[in-house]
C-alpha cells in the first residue's frame, strides 16, 4: 500500500510537471519563464527541506504523509478552476506550481525514511531501486496521460485527475500502520530537532560529499531536463506527443537502467559509477539537441534516463548508509535541499543562458561544466570515502545515578571524561580525539572541548555540553557499532587500570 501511494503521489508530481511546462509555453514565449516552472517546482523542497525532515523524524509519519497529499489535492483542484474559467495566468501558474511543491517538499523525506526501516541493509539497494521504479513508471505514464489530456480534452482535466489521484493515496498511507518507537524518551522538539540535523550533517565528512555531487550533478542535467519542452517544440516538431515521446523514453530508460545497476555496481564501483554517469549523461544530452529528428532523439534520451538512475541511485544509497535511523529524514532532507537546489538554480542558469544564446549552447555548456565542475571536486578531497556501521550499540554504563530527581527539560547537562595519556602519544591521541569531536556532535551535544592539564602532563579533560538531561540519555541512545570503534581507540590511550574517570554537572 504505502508503495501504491507513492507510485500515485509521484504520477501527480509527473503529470502536474508536464502541464505546467506545456501551459506555460501558452501563456508565455520567454525561456526565462519555462524554464522558471521548473525552478518553482523544485524551490520549495530547497527552502522547507530541513522543517520537513525534522518534522518526519519527530510525528506521526502516517498521518504527516496523508497531510502533504490533501494539500497537493487542493492546489490541484485549485488549478482545474482557473484553468477551466480561463483565469490562469503565467504569474499564477508558477505560483501555484510553487505551493505544489510545497507537498513535495513535505513529503519526501518522510517516505525515504521509512524504507530502511522496513528492508535489511543488504536488501536496502534493491527497496531504492524498487522506489526508483515507482518513479520512473509515474514519469513514464504520467506524460503519456497528461498528453492524452492535453490533446483531448484540455489541461484542466490533467489537475483534476490529480486531485483524485491525492485523494487515492491518501486513502492507501490512512490503511498504513506506523511502526513502533525504539526510544522511551520524550520526543524532540522542533527546533531543537533541526538544530541537531543540521549539526549531524556538518559533522560528517561522508554526508557534506554526497550533498556536494549530489548538488552539482542536478545542476548540470535540469539544463535538458527544465529546456525539453522548448527542444521537443522547436526542434521534433510542435506538438505535444513529440515531447512526452521524449519523457516516455527517458523514463523508460530509467527503468532499464535500473535493472542493470546491480551489475554495473560491482563492476565499477559507487565512485566510478557516479562519474561514468555524469559524464554519458553530458554526452547524450548533446547530441538529443542536435539530432536532426525527433525518431533520432529517442535513443540518447533513453541512454539519458540510464545515466540518469544510475547516478541518482547511488548519490541515494550512499546517504542511506551514511545516516543513522534517528537522524535519517533530516539528513536525506539535505539530500533533497541540495537535489533540489541543484534543479532550481540550474533551471534559472540555463534559462537565463538560453534567452541569451540558444536552447543547444546552454545543453553544451551544462555538459561541459558539469562533467569539469565534478573534476575539481574530487581534487579538493571530494572522493568516496569508507561506510561507517551504524548498527546500534547498547551502551554498556559504569555512570553513577544521580542522587537528586531531575526533570526532562533540565539543563544544560555537561559531561567531563578525564583520559592519563602517555605524553609521547600525545598527537596520535588528539587526532583520535578530533574524530571523536565529530562523533559527539553528529549524536547531538551543543558543544565539545578538550583540555590537558599543563601541571600533570598527560591528563587530558574531554568536555561534552548537552541541552538537557533528556538529550544526554539521547545521546547515549544513538551509540552506533562505528561509536564502538572509536571509543576502543580512545581508551587504548588510557594508561590507567581503571576506566576513565566520567562526571555530569547540571548548570545551576
Amino acid at each position: 500500500m504505502l508503495w501504491l501511494s507513492w507510485f500515485a503521489a509521484n504520477l501527480t508530481v509527473s503529470m502536474g510537471d508536464v502541464a505546467s511546462a506545456w501551459l506555460m509555453t501558452s501563456l508565455s514565449n520567454n525561456a526565462m519563464m519555462v524554464a522558471l516552472v521548473q525552478s518553482a517546482a523544485t524551490l520549495p523542497v530547497f527552502i522547507l527541506g530541513l522543517p520537513s525532515g525534522a518534522l518526519a523524524d519527530i510525528s506521526d509519519r502516517r498521518r504527516f504523509m496523508a497531510a502533504t497529499l490533501a494539500w497537493g489535492a487542493a492546489v490541484a483542484t485549485a488549478l482545474y478552476v482557473l484553468v477551466a474559467s480561463g483565469a490562469l495566468t503565467a504569474s499564477l501558474l508558477l505560483g501555484f506550481t510553487f505551493a505544489s511543491g510545497i507537498g513535495v517538499a513535505m513529503r519526501w523525506p518522510v517516505f525515504i525514511a521509512i524504507i530502511p526501516e522496513i528492508v535489511s541493509n543488504a536488501e536496502l539497494p534493491s527497496a531504492i531501486g524498487l522506489n526508483a521504479i515507482a518513479v520512473h513508471m509515474s514519469r513514464l505514464l504520467g506524460p503519456v496521460l497528461a498528453g492524452v489530456f492535453l490533446a483531448s480534452m484540455g489541461s484542466q482535466y490533467v489537475f483534476l485527475a490529480n486531485a483524485l489521484l491525492s485523494i487515492i493515496a491518501l486513502l492507501l498511507v490512512m490503511q498504513c500502520r506506523p511502526n513502533s518507537k525504539d526510544s522511551t524518551l520524550p520526543g524532540e522538539r522542533f527546533v531543537g530537532a533541526m538544530r541537531v540535523g543540521l549539526k549531524h550533517v556538518m559533522e560528517s565528512p561522508r554526508m557534506r560529499v554526497v550533498l556536494a555531487r549530489t548538488y552539482l550533478f542536478f545542476f548540470q542535467v535540469t539544463a535538458l531536463t527544465a529546456l525539453l519542452p522548448l527542444v521537443a517544440r522547436n526542434y521534433h516538431g510542435a506538438g505535444i506527443g513529440s515531447f512526452t515521446v521524449m519523457l516516455a523514453a527517458m523514463g523508460g530508460g530509467a527503468i532499464a537502467g535500473i535493472l542493470v545497476l546491480p551489475y554495473l555496481r560491482r563492476v565499477l564501483g559507487q565512485d566510478r559509477l557516479i562519474y561514468c554517469g555524469t559524464g554519458i549523461y553530458g554526452i547524450a544530452s548533446v547530441i538529443v539537441v542536435v539530432a536532426p529528428t525527433l525518431w533520432l532523439a529517442l535513443l540518447p534520451m533513453v541512454v539519458v534516463g540510464m545515466a540518469w538512475i544510475g547516478v541518482a541511485n547511488s548519490l541515494t544509497i550512499a546517504a542511506q548508509m551514511t545516516l543513522p535511523k534517528w537522524v535519517r529524514a533530516r539528513g536525506m532532507s539535505f539530500v533533497q535541499i541540495a537535489m533540489m537546489g541543484g534543479i532550481a538554480s540550474g533551471a534559472a542558469l540555463w534559462g537565463y543562458v538560453a534567452n541569451l544564446a540558444t536552447v543547444s549552447i546552454s545543453v553544451f555548456a551544462a555538459a561541459i561544466i558539469g562533467p569539469f565542475l565534478f573534476y575539481v571536486l574530487h581534487r579538493l578531497g571530494g572522493s568516496g570515502l569508507a561506510d561507517e556501521d551504524l548498527t546500534p550499540v547498547k551502551l554498556g554504563s559504569n555512570l553513577v545515578p544521580p542522587v537528586v530527581d531531575l526533570q526532562s527539560d533540565e539543563g544544560p547537562v555537561i559531561i567531563t571524561i578525564e583520559y592519563m595519556v602517555d605524553p609521547t602519544r600525545a598527537d596520535e591521541f588528539r587526532s583520535v580525539m578530533k574524530e571523536t569531536r565529530r562523533a559527539r556532535l553528529r549524536q547531538g551535544a551543543v558543544s565539545w572541548k578538550l583540555y590537558f592539564d599543563i601541571s600533570e602532563p598527560g591528563r587530558y579533560i574531554e568536555q561534552i555540553v548537552n541541552e538537557s538531561w533528556v538529550d544526554h540519555h539521547r545521546l547515549l541512545e544513538r551509540f552506533t557499532a562505528a561509536d564502538a570503534s572509536l571509543r576502543e581507540r580512545r581508551l587504548a590511550f588510557h594508561t590507567l587500570s581503571a576506566p576513565p574517570r566520567i562526571q555530569r554537572y547540571l548548570e545551576c
